[in-house]
Parts: C-alpha cells; structure tokens; sequence
C-alpha cells in the first residue's frame, strides 16, 4: 500500500475518534469504514469500528470487526484487552438479541425461551424471565429445567404456593433432582407445611445426605417445629461439613432463636 492511501486511512480514522468522542456515532462509523477501505489492514480502524458497533447495540457486526483487528495482529495486548471488554460488558446483552433473532425465526423453540429467561434472570429482569420461562414450559410441558428455574424466582419473590406447584411437577419427572425436593421442601416450611416440608427434605437427603444446605434446612424446620433433639443433631452435621459458612447463616437466622441458651446449641456455635 502506498503511503498516500495509508495517510488518508488515518486522517479518516482519526475523524473517526473525534466524531465518536462528539457522539455522532453514525458518523463515525462512516469514516472507520473510509479508512478499512482504503487500509484494509489497519488493526486501529477495525478495533475503533467495533467500539463504535457495540455502542450502538449492533454485537454481532461489533464481534466481527473485534476479531478481524485481532487477526491482524495476534500478538497486540490492546486487541486482546479490547475483545476481552467487549464480551466483559455486552455478552449477556449480545446473547439477549440472539435468542431473540433465533425466536423470532422460530417462535416455537423452547430451548431459546428457557436460556433468554434464564439470561434476564441473570440481569435481575425478573418479569421478563418470568414471561419467557412459562413460553417454554408452555411449549415443553416435561421439562424440568424451566419449570425449576420459574420455581427459583417464585421463591425469590416469597410465592411459595406457586413455586410448590411448579417444583410439584419437577419432582415428578425428575425424582432424583434432590435441589427439587429441597426447594419444595424450604417452600412447605415458608408457608408452615412442616410434615410435607419433612417428607420433602427426607427424599432429598435419601439422594444427598451430606448435603450442606439441606441439612440447616432440616435443622431450621426441626427448631421451628420444637423438635431440639433432631434440630440439633442435623444442625451438627451441617456445621460439620461447613462450619464457617453455617455459623454465619445462622448469626442471621430467626429461625434458631428457639435454641437461643440451649447449652449443646450454644457449644455447636462456638468457634474452635
């Protein structure tokens, strides 16, 4: 390339950075293209191009330029730095609008509904989540996985008597999933079911006896329910699988407050 073309290149691309600094994205990103077309080569211009792409929420034309700057020159820490920020900060948001073009190009997969969900769950879009986890159940009933994950944010949202049906169905198909049986259980425990919160927490430890967190759910219901003796005996195992972790549940647990001054309560928590 002769130098002329390669000092256009980067007055374009120089504009470029003024005009994207102004905020006049669309500008632009009309002079990076100018100075690809004249230096295709030009690393800068293509990492200058995607920043400017992401920014106006195109990631999938942003992700390409990324990566072509990165061909150019494999061994720049800036191109690597710049595609690590980007996946960094639009990943969950470029994923959102590719479950939403795979949708929109089948409305009728369940699988893209479930994972959109569970990507705005993951953003705290707790409605929207919601919304897409019942698509999918609605398309497929039998899947565990989607009617879990709508049990979660239920629970999170303290409906318990909605969580207990969808984690109902969950059980069903799948009888092994012992986090099924343990959140049914703390759910019949929330509203005061204790005999079906225990028949739920048995099953659950019949899968996973040394389970940490089913174990101080025992122990929570036990002491809720004035059965000390049993209370304390799976509060020991759970203290003894984690103790730091269980300590600090409880600092901040009520539903230990019964136990409170019990001599073997007080010596299970205190700090060997």
């Amino acid at each position: 390339m002769d130098k002329d073309s390669r000092g256009k290149a980067d007055q374009h691309n120089s504009r470029g950075i003024e005009l994207a600094d102004r905020g006049w994205l669309d500008e632009a990103i009309k002079e990076f293209k100018k100075a690809i077309d004249l230096d295709p080569e030009s690393a800068h211009a293509h990492d200058n191009l995607a920043t400017v792409l992401a920014e106006k929420k195109q990631y999938r034309e942003a992700l390409s330029e990324y990566l072509t700057a990165l061909k150019l020159e494999p061994d720049s820490a800036t191109a690597h730095y710049n595609l690590a920020c980007f996946l960094a900060t639009h990943a969950q948001d470029f994923s959102v609008e590719e479950y939403k073009e795979a949708i929109e190009l089948d409305p009728e997969y369940p699988d893209a509904h479930l994972n959109l969900g569970m990507t705005f769950a993951d953003q705290d879009k707790r409605e929207e989540a919601k919304t897409e986890f019942k698509i999918a159940i609605d398309l497929d009933p039998d899947d565990p996985l989607a009617r879990h994950e709508l049990a979660a944010l239920l629970m999170d949202e303290g409906d318990y008597r909605a969580a207990i049906a969808q984690l109902a169905e969950v059980t069903r198909l799948e009888p092994e999933n012992n986090e099924a049986w343990l959140d049914q259980g703390i759910c019949y425990a929330q509203k005061g079911f204790y005999a079906e919160a225990e028949k739920c927490y048995l099953k659950a430890r019949e899968l996973n006896p040394d389970d940490v967190l089913l174990n101080y759910n025992v122990a929570a219901l036990y002491a809720l329910w004035d059965r000390h003796a049993e209370s304390l005996k799976s509060l020991k195992r759970a203290l003894d699988k984690d103790p730091a972790r269980v300590r600090g549940w409880i600092a901040a647990d009520p539903m230990f407050d019964g136990l409170k001054g019990e001599p073997e309560f007080e010596q299970l928590l205190a700090v060997q």
